[in-house]
């Protein structure tokens, strides 16, 4: 699994997006149990603080140990410094594993091995990201697609093409559950706007390179603005981990 994010984690807590509250609400009336979850790649703790009222424990874990120093802090929650495919946690441990925005980075084949492992029978694997961000003001979303499809074109990292085919090409060797579609809905300022475009890994890469901020190239045809309605719509995979019969 790729680190873009320990450079930033301050930045990242504080504008990265958070999942609706309908999210969760969903996810409470589908669980198998309710004892442990596994919260990977759990970055900052955006996911893991919404999973307090549902689960007795969580454990949180993430390869970045700067993520770790910068995730909220809660009595259920502990964090773990661990890559995702390859745990020390015990068998058929966890009544549910949550994915935040991570999946798309990890060595599919190994991860989902260690989540069968991991896994009750019938537990549930909760794969959860969010996709390109809209917003309501014509101008300023021109600037954002300039940023993203020109400015940066051949600075993303090629798992970024996972989220723009909303998660739906991504190897799931789960049994599927159906779900209901969600959305990310907030309003920002400038700040915050510009605060979530310099998390973006493709701007540190750009950085690396060539030692400016390529937001700064954006920032003159960005209109003025206090506020902007965004959007982002939640992409989401479902599965149970059915145990295979053994022919033994």
């Amino acid at each position: 699994m790729k680190d873009n994010f320990s450079h930033n984690s301050p930045n990242y807590a504080q504008f990265r997006p958070s999942y609706p509250k309908e999210v969760f609400a969903f996810l409470e009336k589908i669980l198998t149990g309710r004892e442990r979850v596994w919260d990977c790649a759990t970055g900052t703790g955006q996911v893991a603080e919404n999973l307090i009222d549902l689960f007795d424990q969580i454990e949180a874990t993430d390869l970045s140990e700067n993520q770790l120093k910068n995730a909220v802090s809660h009595p259920k929650i502990t964090y773990l410094q661990q890559i995702a495919e390859e745990t020390n946690f015990p068998d058929q441990h966890f009544d549910c594993i949550t994915i935040g925005q991570a999946i798309h980075w990890f060595d599919f084949d190994r991860f989902y091995a260690e989540a069968k492992r991991v896994l009750k029978p019938g537990g549930l694997l909760v794969v959860l990201g969010y996709g390109n961000i809209q917003v309501d003001n014509p101008e300023v979303q021109y600037s954002i697609e300039k940023l993203y499809e020109e400015i940066l074109e051949g600075y993303w990292d090629p798992e970024r093409r996972f989220i723009d085919e909303n998660y739906e090409t991504i190897l799931f060797p789960f049994e599927e559950i159906d779900h209901p579609q969600f959305e990310i809905r907030d309003s920002w300022n400038r700040s915050q706007l510009m605060g979530y475009l310099n998390t973006w890994s493709a701007v540190k890469h750009y950085k690396d390179r060539h030692q400016i901020n390529p937001i700064d190239l954006l920032l003159p045809v960005v209109p003025e603005f206090e506020t902007v309605q965004v959007d982002f719509p939640v992409l989401m995979r479902i599965g149970k981990n059915i145990p295979t019969l053994s022919n033994e």
